[in-house]
């Protein structure tokens, strides 16, 4: 993908698009993933989403993990979306990998802290996060 193209908006774009680089007919994806041609074109139109284990198989057939595949897709839920990454994304001077290794790095820490908080591991003061 053009690291400087705006990402898809959804996981079925996303697949869509990478298969056709891949100058891939989508029967022949379909097949090599183990799934009917109805499925997957179900798949990238955004009307079922993949299992787990169809995400993977396209992932790997597509040579990407499902975790970039996932990375590559733009937010749907804007509301949702923490101040931090909005800026990350809206942020004309990063490329759209760097945006996605700011976005990882912010998510991993993150998640460092809430699963401190659930087990009720207290932060030095000094690396509290600001209320």
């Amino acid at each position: 993908m053009d690291e400087d193209a705006p990402l898809p908006a959804t996981l079925g774009e996303l697949i869509r698009r990478q298969r056709e680089l891949a100058a891939l007919p989508m029967r022949q994806l379909a097949a090599m993933v183990g799934i009917s041609n109805p499925y997957l074109s179900q798949i990238e139109r955004n009307l079922r989403a993949p299992s787990d284990r169809v995400l993977n198989a396209i992932a790997e057939q597509l040579h990407l993990s499902a975790d970039t595949l996932a990375a590559q897709v733009a937010p749907t839920d804007g509301a949702a979306e923490s101040a931090v990454l909005r800026a990350i994304r809206e942020d004309p001077d990063l490329t759209n990998p760097q945006r996605r290794s700011l976005e990882e790095m912010y998510e991993a820490f993150r998640e460092i802290t809430v699963a401190k908080r659930r087990r009720g591991i207290r932060d030095d003061p000094d690396e509290s996060p600001a209320t």
